[in-house]
């Protein structure tokens, strides 16, 4: 009873404050700002706009990488989805993993978020014009670029350049043309360019820079095999039979304007002097040098930063996903959890030192296959032997060399007698077996080589390069080969090459072509681009599709070697390398031409009987 006649007490004073306070029950919540009064006050602008930025995600540093749908790696732990795609099992009802920097649903709220703030922006409600038109800029391009991120895998897409509001008749829309979409998204990077032109930004929000070479990507894109509609129907027939091939690519049209529109595109960058990291060299540095540089654009340090025109920054005191890259994707002898692997498929494809391709049919390349490999390969992939970071603790005792071991090796025991021992970054391993390499290798590429950064608990601040300065060089260099402009293009490649210590490319034509399809490969590993490059290229039945290759390494104790404690040392070993497919229950990788764009979900075409379906779904 005393209990229920506080509840009272407590109800009367509140309506007695209420009586005497008419504005008691209109206070608004702490945590919330009404809409018209946000565009009101630049601050709340400004702050509107800023979230609109989380549409990034983690960049490409969520556990599971898009390097993992391509033939740069493969995803070690199995449930996760991916082999959805690999296997092409994905279909409308179940497309397995998608990112959400990618998903349907997930770009166009953040679409609609772009059109509130441009709608808003346009005629500003707050005295500060500079500001104003600063925002508006970054709206525009933020649009952009997520509905870049969905032409460069659905294809063309609806439109939609306004806020919806409740209560409208009809929310369906139809898909609009992929030359359309193109025309909508290099509308607004124009736009976004001027509007950000000689504009001060901080690290990670978007400037001119970005504006521009966004839009070489999306024009390179735009002239590739995949959107030509009369090459991709010669080299699909999934294609061929797609009923309205304009929203895939473009059905007319000259190709050689489109190659130079993306030529006069990436050259706009490239003439913004601030941008570029050791790309005015006139010869190869020194192999230790290339190692340092393409370390130093990777982590975007120690001058490397300059390559990043835009980037997903990451603190020490924020607990994400790409803070954690080391964790996720090191070594399990270093209590890691090797999420993105390396492929064999992408590690024969590192050049040697003098630019001849690696071949395990020579014996003197086979038997030390990682000895004078272009210099990319050292920062991008850790090998077994390679040296790394302190082993911890309750693991320095059996690693004091700190040396990756994905072998299996004869060591010594303490009666003398000659046993087999599993490298400690093994899945034989006896340290956390379950989250051993599969494939031989484990990502070096982003992960932060300060010993003081113990990937297993400290986070790293890494940075994830959206866009850099030499991808729009690449897309240069593409161009101008496509338009027959070689001895431009090799001046531009070789500048990229030099920097990594890698000798000039001298071939022409198509020779030339191939060569930088392979400095691209290298040069982007793990940075998003593989996936897109061999589908646009077409390339991806013999890429893509290609079963996911791997290696196994044993160590031969040589006559009169004793070793109690494995060290990689061939003065002590034999070392054998022997390439095989990864076992097709783990992973048994198909490609079908329907790859070619993602299928929209069902839950989507339910949504809006008015979309089209991608081909082959």
């Amino acid at each position: 009873m005393k209990k229920s006649i506080q509840k009272l007490g407590f109800v009367a004073v509140v309506a007695l404050m209420a009586s005497c306070n008419g504005d008691f029950v209109n206070k608004q919540p702490l945590g919330e700002v009404v809409l018209s009064t946000v565009w009101q006050d630049g601050p709340l602008a400004e702050a509107f706009v800023t979230d609109i930025y989380n549409g990034f995600g983690q960049g490409g540093l969520d556990e599971q990488m898009l390097a993992s749908l391509s033939d740069e790696a493969l995803f070690t732990h199995p449930g996760r989805g991916i082999n959805t795609f690999t296997e092409a099992r994905s279909n409308p009802a179940d497309i397995g993993w998608v990112n959400n920097t990618y998903e349907w649903g997930a770009m166009y709220t953040r679409i609609r978020a772009c059109n509130l703030a441009i709608e808003n922006l346009t005629s500003p409600q707050f005295n500060d014009p500079t500001l104003a038109t600063r925002l508006l800029g970054e709206a525009k391009f933020m649009r952009a670029y997520y509905y870049q991120q969905l032409t460069r895998y659905y294809g063309g897409v609806p439109i939609i350049d306004r806020a919806y509001k409740l209560g409208e008749a009809d929310y369906t829309v139809t898909r609009n043309t992929y030359e359309e979409c193109i025309n909508f998204i290099t509308k607004d990077l124009d736009d976004a360019a001027t509007a950000l032109k000689g504009k001060s930004m901080l690290p990670g929000r978007a400037n001119e820079a970005a504006a521009l070479a966004l839009k070489s990507r999306v024009l390179i894109y735009a002239a590739s095999d995949l959107h030509d509609v009369p090459t991709a129907k010669a080299k699909s027939a999934t294609i061929s039979a797609f009923a309205k091939p304009e929203i895939l690519g473009y059905v007319s049209g000259s190709r050689a304007d489109r190659w130079k529109k993306a030529k006069d595109a990436a050259k706009a960058v490239l003439n913004l002097t601030s941008y570029g990291y050791e790309l005015n060299l006139s010869a190869p540095v020194s192999k230790e040098q290339g190692t340092t540089n393409y370390i130093n654009v990777s982590t975007s340090k120690n001058g490397g930063e300059k390559d990043l025109i835009l980037g997903r920054y990451f603190i020490d005191l924020k607990d994400e996903g790409g803070a954690w890259v080391g964790r996720n994707n090191g070594p399990n002898g270093y209590h890691n959890w090797a999420g993105n692997t390396p492929l064999q498929n992408l590690v024969d494809d590192y050049e040697m030192m003098d630019g001849s391709k690696f071949d395990w049919s020579d014996p003197s390349k086979a038997t030390t296959p990682y000895q004078n490999r272009d210099p990319r390969f050292y920062g991008t992939i850790l090998y077994d032997g390679a040296t790394w970071k302190p082993r911890p603790s309750d693991v320095a005792g059996r690693d004091p060399n700190n040396q990756i071991q994905t072998g299996q090796y004869q060591v010594t025991n303490a009666s003398g007698a000659v046993v087999a021992a599993a490298g400690l970054d093994t899945r034989q391993s006896s340290v956390e077996d379950w989250n051993g390499s599969r494939t031989g290798y484990y990502m070096r590429k982003f992960i932060d080589p300060n010993p003081a950064i113990v990937d297993q608990n400290t986070r790293q601040q890494v940075p994830w390069p959206l866009i850099r300065y030499t991808e729009s060089l690449l897309n240069y260099v593409e161009a101008c080969i496509e338009l027959g402009e070689d001895a431009e293009a090799k001046t531009y490649l070789n500048k990229v090459r030099f920097r990594a210590g890698m000798p000039a490319i001298t071939e022409t034509g198509n020779a030339l072509r191939e060569r930088y399809r392979n400095e691209r490969r290298v040069e982007m590993a793990y940075e998003e681009q593989r996936y897109h490059d061999a589908r646009r290229w077409m390339i991806a039945p013999n890429t893509l599709g290609n079963q996911a290759r791997i290696i196994q390494i044993t160590g031969t104790l040589k006559a009169g070697k004793t070793v109690s404690i494995y060290k990689y040392d061939p003065n002590n070993y034999n070392y054998k390398y022997q390439v095989t497919n990864i076992d097709p229950g783990i992973e048994n990788r198909k490609w079908l031409d329907k790859m070619y764009f993602v299928p929209i979900s069902r839950d989507e075409i339910n949504r809006n009987s008015k979309l089209l379906q991608n081909p082959g779904f």
